[in-house]
């Protein structure tokens, strides 16, 4: 080979070695949607996503480097959901996170192969999106949030710091159908408190302030607030107004009680968030999902707010102090 020839050889061979850890890069980006139902201003669940954003960086995720984040707030609209499904799916991601039963039933219709993991679904077997707990089969898995029995004892620790009550309301949207069997359980445990449940349907703000006006004058009175979408949503116009009506009320999620609520009895939802992030980190690693077991709470936390009861004239028993997670002052 003449001199020239091969100075020309190298120096394009030069040229083009840069290029090739760029392609690389690019060959190495990974796609991950995320389906939140709640509105992108809502400072709790953004917290949560930075939670998951935070683990995937831990795990040595970068984004913008090697992974990018097709992120979707549906704000609790169902049809907006089913939309931003179909759109994430249209992207082709290689893994989807729902961030619970109505975000992943509206991924469901839209693919059955792109690898998907759950937060926030009561009972993955029973709604059919898995076939089994420890081996779910499949490109779905996930982590549960509550076990339906915990409706007993949301009203038994209601019972306990407003001892008064005689009833119960238990509010949530219809469509969350998960909620019915909460309900179930709350009934079965009913008499054992001397307390009649009822059942209050609820679809926007202005129907949840028509049924509380509505009920909240009812003597010795106390409310119950499944694990909804709806009720999430609109929780500072529900604790508001149990708090102008005097309303002991319990909630699934701590987020309540930090915006006034008077206590919880549920899972740490940032945790959850970060477990799952540790899942989608395992997919992207190239296992399956139909090979990680759903993970069902490790930790339900109580959380009390003293202020709260004390404007409710609520003594919070030596019993349930003691076991309380955090009392917020």
């Amino acid at each position: 080979m003449r001199r020239r020839e091969f100075i020309t050889l190298v120096s394009g061979a030069a040229l083009a070695w840069p290029l090739a850890p760029h392609a690389q890069q690019s060959d190495q980006m990974r796609r991950v949607g995320v389906l939140v139902n709640a509105a992108e201003n809502d400072r709790d669940k953004q917290f949560e996503i930075s939670e998951f954003r935070q683990r995937l960086k831990d795990l040595g995720w970068t984004e913008g480097g090697n992974i990018r984040l097709d992120i979707r707030w549906t704000a609790g609209d169902f049809e907006l959901a089913h939309r931003f499904a179909a759109e994430l799916v249209s992207l082709s991601p290689d893994a989807i996170l729902a961030t619970n039963a109505p975000t992943l039933e509206a991924v469901r219709k839209e693919t059955s192969t792109i690898p998907l993991v759950f937060v926030q679904v009561s009972d993955p077997i029973a709604n059919g999106v898995v076939s089994s707990l420890a081996h779910p089969g499949g490109s779905i898995t996930g982590f549960t949030h509550f076990e339906y029995a915990i409706g007993g004892k949301w009203l038994g620790l209601l019972k306990e710091i407003a001892p008064n009550i005689v009833k119960v309301a238990v509010i949530w949207n219809p469509k969350n159908t998960s909620v019915n069997r909460f309900f179930s359980e709350i009934k079965t445990a009913a008499p054992s408190f001397a307390i009649e449940p009822i059942a209050v349907h609820v679809q926007n703000a202005a129907e949840i302030e028509h049924a509380i006006n509505a009920f909240a004058h009812e003597p010795n009175l106390g409310l119950i607030v499944p694990p909804d979408f709806t009720t999430v949503i609109n929780r500072a116009p529900i604790i508001a107004l149990a708090a102008r009506y005097n309303l002991p009320a319990i909630y699934p999620f701590r987020l309540f009680v930090k915006d006034g609520g008077l206590l919880s009895y549920g899972v740490d939802l940032p945790e959850v968030y970060r477990q799952a992030a540790s899942y989608v980190d395992r997919i992207l690693r190239g296992e399956k999902p139909g090979d990680l077991p759903v993970q069902t709470p490790n930790k339900i936390e109580l959380v009390v707010s003293l202020k709260a009861a004390n404007a409710m004239g609520l003594t919070i028993p030596e019993e349930v102090l003691t076991i309380v997670d955090e009392a917020i002052e």
